[in-house]
């Protein structure tokens, strides 16, 4: 077979990660197995057959900051072709017409431990054909992590507006 010389190699290389042990079992061989005794990856030589076994110590969520609404948001939009950038405050439930686009605030959102440090805002970008641009949540502190595509226009996020 050969999937066996490619099990092998994984389980010499998984060998080699922290946290991670093989052993050897007349039934069962090779299996590689963590330290705390939960089998991940199994081979019965026909192949590998993952199994999921719950580790009671593994982190299996990242918990999300304590947030607060907002009355609304500041973003900033630019026209591409006259290089003409334009801060726009709105407020939730708002339409703003920028060129031949149209800006819906839905929501903001942003850290209670940090006010200033981060903002969420969930907007709708159409243009006046009606034909929906962007919809969705857009993060101050990384703008590019959903952006929105437009050949003429961007449009993303400063702040919450905080009264």
């Amino acid at each position: 077979m050969t999937r066996r010389p490619l099990m092998l190699a994984a389980v010499i290389l998984l060998a080699m990660t922290p946290g991670v042990s093989v052993a050897q079992d007349p039934a069962v061989s090779p299996f590689v197995q963590n330290n705390d005794g939960s089998l991940f990856v199994q081979d019965r030589g026909d192949g590998v057959r993952l199994e999921e076994r719950r580790n009671p110590g593994a982190v299996t969520s990242v918990s999300a900051p304590n947030v607060a609404p907002a009355d609304g948001a500041v973003l900033r939009a630019l026209d591409k072709t006259l290089g003409r950038p334009t801060d726009i405050e709105m407020s939730n439930g708002q339409t703003v017409v920028f060129g031949s686009i149209a800006i819906r605030m839905f929501e903001c959102r942003y850290p209670i431990d940090n006010p200033a440090s981060d903002g969420f805002a969930h907007i709708q970008v159409m243009d006046l054909d009606g034909d929906e641009v962007f919809n969705g949540w857009m993060v101050a502190s990384s703008p590019a992590l959903v952006a929105m595509e437009h050949p003429r226009y961007d449009v993303w996020v400063l702040r919450c507006r905080i009264s």
